[in-house]
C-alpha cells in the first residue's frame, strides 16, 4: 500500500456520471498513490479508467468527493492550469499531436504554454528525443511518422515540462503488440530515469503486471489486487 503521507494522489469519496446522473460511471471512488509509484488501473473499456484519470488531469470535474494531485486541486480552474502547465503530463491512447507540425514543433508546444525559454526548450527536447530513439526524425512532420514514432513523440511532449505526475490512458491501445511492448518499456524506464509517478490505465494484464501495484477498476468501482 502507498504511504499516505508521501502522497501525490488522494481520491476521497469521488463520484461521477453523466447524462444528469443516469449514466453513473464512477461511485465513491478512494484513491492514494505515492510519490514514485507506477500504478494500473486495469479494467475492461467503459470501467471508469478513463474518467478517473480525466478528473485527476482536470479534463473534466467529479459531482462529489475530494481530489488532490500534486498538493493541487483539479477541481479549481487556477489548480487545473498549474496542474496541466507544471506538475503533471497526460499520454492518451490517440496520441492527439497536430500533424502538420513537425516533431520539433509539436514538443515546443507546451514550453510555449508554460512560457519556457527557447534555449531552455531545445536542450530539453533534444534530450527526450535522443531517449526514445527519436533524435534522428525532430524534422519530420507527424503524418510522416509510424504509430510508434507517434506514441513516443506524445510520450515526449508529456514530459517537456519536467512533470512530477504521468497520466497514461492506455497508452499502447492502438499499437500492435511489438510496438506497444516497445512504448511501454519506455515509459517505465523515463518514469525511473526521470523520478515520475505514473497512473497507468489499461487493459492489459501483462501491462499491469509489470506495474508497482494493480488497481483493478471494475462497474466503476476501484480494488488493489495483488501484482
Amino acid at each position: 500500500m502507498s504511504d499516505p503521507a508521501a502522497a501525490i494522489v488522494r481520491a476521497r469519496g469521488v463520484a461521477k456520471s453523466y447524462d444528469s446522473g443516469r449514466i453513473p460511471v464512477l461511485h465513491e471512488v478512494d484513491l492514494t498513490v505515492a510519490a514514485g509509484e507506477l500504478v494500473a488501473l486495469w479494467g475492461a473499456s467503459g470501467s471508469g479508467k478513463s474518467t478517473l484519470l480525466h478528473l485527476l488531469g482536470g479534463l473534466d470535474v467529479p459531482d462529489r468527493g475530494e481530489l488532490e494531485v500534486c498538493g493541487l486541486d483539479p477541481r479549481r480552474e487556477a489548480d487545473r492550469l498549474t496542474l496541466r502547465r507544471r506538475e503533471l503530463g497526460f499520454v492518451f491512447q490517440l496520441h492527439h499531436l497536430i500533424p502538420d507540425l513537425t516533431v520539433e514543433e509539436n514538443l515546443r508546444v507546451p514550453a510555449l504554454a508554460a512560457g519556457r525559454p527557447s534555449r531552455e526548450t531545445g536542450l530539453r527536447l533534444r534530450e527526450l528525443a535522443a531517449q526514445v530513439g527519436l533524435a534522428h526524425r525532430l524534422s519530420h512532420r507527424i503524418q510522416d511518422l509510424s504509430g510508434g514514432e507517434r506514441q513516443r513523440t506524445a510520450i515526449c511532449r508529456a514530459l517537456m515540462n519536467r512533470p512530477r505526475l504521468l497520466l497514461a490512458d492506455e497508452p499502447t491501445g492502438s499499437l500492435d503488440e511489438r510496438n506497444g511492448e516497445v512504448v511501454f518499456a519506455l515509459l517505465r524506464d523515463l518514469a525511473a530515469r526521470h523520478g515520475l509517478t505514473v497512473l497507468l490505465a489499461t487493459h492489459e494484464r501483462r501491462f499491469a503486471e509489470a506495474c508497482h501495484r494493480i488497481i483493478r477498476v471494475r462497474d466503476g468501482r476501484l480494488d488493489e489486487i495483488a501484482a
